[in-house]
């Protein structure tokens, strides 16, 4: 099968085409013929920095969507056919998604949304899950609440927005540009925040009454999670995916009794943990449900063939991305050979 090996370390030109058996599916796992595979920041971040754990060459990405192949013995949801999604493998203890097949545990998987094709498909399980756990298992958003959500145009943002809305928040997000709000607004943003031109605690400030939000989601770190310490309530949340800065406040975040959680949706796949894994599972069928129910929609802004990995990761590096990258596997009706 084709895969795109990462040999070393490096610039994206340590990605490249390669050959490697096709993977048989153990007992408890389903083997999925890719049709697509979502490209995320934390894959160009494994390249140049190395993997969490493993040996090289790997292969890289998380997301991916493709059908059913074959079954495990112990694997009792799916079938041979089946047009699944899922976030699995790429960080070093297993195969990742720049593949045409993979093997998966059956927990992480989940019947791919009947509403999406296969290229919005891969683009949407890892900010999926990384945006409910932020939201819902770190923050335990309620309705009613003021949230406010850094980077609401990219990937993981989009879909936060989206979430809360849902939840019944009033939602602030920030964006650098014209186009980037008008994605916002349509997610249905109360507050947009051009944060080159307004400073982002002032602004939040105001929309609060002077309170503070109830939930802030850091998507973008340092600076940025520092200026939500005092845009954040009294007995407020911070939730940040990124590593918390080490000149954060703590002195003002305990004296406003802050609660300040990291989300690492990575976890389940680094530590080996079913019952996470399981959640993980969860989440993406109940928002395979949103997705059919039109409640929920996934902005990818580009697809590259699976050979073109590498320009994908040059652009995502570029910055100021949009929405999500997808790498074109295969086609979905062509079986290609071992």
């Amino acid at each position: 099968m084709r895969v795109i090996i990462m040999k070393n370390t490096g610039n994206p030109e340590v990605l490249s085409v390669g050959e490697r058996e096709r993977p048989t599916c153990g007992p408890d796992e389903v083997l999925v013929r890719i049709i697509a595979a979502g490209v995320n920041p934390v894959d160009t971040k494994l390249r140049s920095r190395g993997l969490f754990c493993g040996e090289l060459p790997a292969i890289l990405g998380c997301d991916g969507a493709g059908f059913v192949e074959a079954i495990g013995a112990n694997v009792t949801r799916f079938e041979p056919g089946d047009a699944v999604y899922y976030c699995y493998g790429g960080l070093g203890q297993a195969a990742g998604n720049y593949a045409e097949y993979i093997a998966v545990p059956e927990a992480y998987v989940a019947q791919k949304p009947d509403s999406l094709d296969f290229i919005d498909a891969a683009a949407a399980p890892l900010v999926l899950i990384t945006a409910w756990e932020a939201l819902f298992d770190r923050a335990r958003l309620q309705s009613g609440q003021h949230v406010y959500i850094a980077g609401g145009a990219g990937g993981v943002g989009h879909i936060a927005i989206q979430l809360a809305k849902l939840a019944g928040c009033s939602v602030a997000t920030s964006v650098s540009s014209d186009e980037k709000a008008d994605i916002v607004r349509e997610l249905g943003a109360d507050l947009i925040i051009r944060y080159h031109q307004q400073e982002v605690s002032e602004a939040l400030l105001a929309w609060t009454n002077g309170l503070g939000v109830d939930v802030a989601f850091d998507t973008v770190g340092g600076t940025a999670f520092n200026q939500l310490v005092s845009a954040t309530r009294v007995y407020g949340d911070i939730v940040t995916i990124l590593q918390v800065p080490d000149d954060a406040d703590w002195k003002t975040i305990r004296l406003r009794n802050i609660r300040v959680s990291q989300e690492l949706m990575l976890t389940p796949m680094l530590m080996d943990l079913p019952d996470a894994a399981e959640h993980h599972g969860d989440i993406l069928e109940q928002c395979a449900q949103f997705f059919d129910e039109c409640k929920l929609s996934v902005f990818v802004s580009d697809t590259l063939p699976l050979e073109q990995a590498a320009e994908a990761h040059r652009r995502i590096e570029a910055g100021s991305m949009s929405g999500k990258l997808v790498l074109e596997v295969q086609d979905s009706g062509f079986d290609v050979d071992a």
